[in-house]
């Protein structure tokens, strides 16, 4: 760890032993997530989950806007939970994170090993080293060369990271891990690789996730992340389209979209245009894949966020596109507490996937 550049007490990306919630701050909601795992047979046990929504506004772009309003989300999200643990891993969104892969010696100390790390941010980020939190991963030996290492390097401005630590100590929670959504998202993602057949060995497969105002598009390929792409596209636009149709606050609008009860014509007027404008975003981002990487296919579409479960959404997609298509849910093999609602839980899981991934760090030996 590059510890000249630390000034406050967190592993940033990396993993962490001591029992830990996971939470996603995201544009709409706080979710917390905890698991446990399975004694002696492997596997984990799914043993709270909560989603509680924040004020409009407070997270704005990624950033904590009002901070007093998503720390008492925070705190409202923890008393749901019923959990005693206070100790929490969170998560970056991707704009505010500089990433790059970088080649060094392998064999190196790790003393040499973090000198040189910071001797390569330099050259990556356009900041004064004392303005950022920097930190590193070894991935492994590099690809056709044994005398190098593959080394993932992470940086975000200091605010962005104390910003989020902040919230959770006004809570009365504790930051021990702060990740990067997308690599989150990738933790979680293998409880999904493992429902698809042979575990999609060899095969490129998109993990849509759209969320309150983007959907970040991550395709993947034996578990690494091989293209990365975020569109201005989202759940508030539904919501806002709802409002202006049928004369509803924002409150109103949400409530109506999650638990019905809408007009005759909210499937044809709004619904209807709103899930083909996604479609044809999510057939876009798989053209721009397609022009900017090696690979001319996708072998499946997994679908994630709150607007995953939209009716129809799933094979709408699949018919758009020609792409076996299902909507993610990286509890489908794990064990329910008796405290989960298995319906309710397969209704939400598609929004929990990050804030999974976040409470898989506990688990994480890397």
């Amino acid at each position: 760890m590059p510890k000249v550049n630390f000034d406050i007490p967190l592993d940033f990306l990396q993993a962490s032993t001591p029992p830990l919630i996971g939470v996603d701050i995201s544009a709409s909601s706080v979710k917390m997530v905890e698991l446990s795992e399975v004694p002696k047979k492997g596997g984990y046990v799914v043993e709270r989950y909560v989603i509680e929504p924040l004020p409009k506004d407070a997270v704005s772009d990624g950033n904590i806007a009002n901070l007093d309003a998503v720390a008492e989300s925070l705190q409202r999200a923890w008393k749901r939970m019923g959990t005693r643990i206070k100790n929490v891993s969170l998560a970056l969104p991707a704009a505010a994170v500089i990433t790059k892969k970088i080649l060094l010696p392998a064999g190196m100390r790790e003393e040499d090993l973090e000198y040189q790390v910071e001797s390569e941010a330099n050259q990556y980020i356009p900041f004064a080293l004392e303005e950022v939190n920097l930190d590193f991963q070894v991935i492994g030996p590099a690809q056709g060369n044994p005398d190098e290492v593959e080394v993932l390097l992470a940086a975000s401005r200091k605010a962005n990271v104390e910003d989020r630590v902040a919230a959770a100590q006004v809570a009365g929670l504790k930051a021990l891990v702060i990740d990067v959504e997308p690599y989150a998202a990738e933790m979680a993602f293998g409880q999904i690789l493992a429902q698809l057949p042979d575990g999609a060995e060899d095969k490129c497969v998109a993990l849509v996730d759209i969320g309150a105002n983007v959907m970040n598009v991550n395709v993947l390929r034996n578990g690494q992340s091989i293209y990365l792409r975020d569109q201005q596209v989202g759940g508030d636009q539904l919501t806002q389209q709802i409002q202006a149709m049928f004369g509803l606050s924002a409150q109103e609008a949400e409530s109506a979209k999650r638990n019905g009860g809408l007009p005759d014509n909210y499937e044809s007027d709004v619904l209807s245009p709103f899930r083909e404008n996604v479609v044809m975003e999510v057939a876009r981002a798989l053209q721009f894949f397609f022009t900017s990487t090696q690979y001319n296919e996708v072998d499946y579409i997994v679908l994630a966020g709150g607007c995953a479960v939209l009716p129809g959404l799933d094979d709408a997609v699949a018919t758009r596109t020609q792409v076996s298509t299902m909507v993610a849910n990286p509890f489908a093999l794990m064990t329910l507490s008796g405290r989960i609602k298995p319906r309710q839980l397969q209704a939400d899981a598609p929004a929990l996937i990050i804030a999974c991934g976040l409470a898989m760090r506990r688990f994480d030996p890397s």
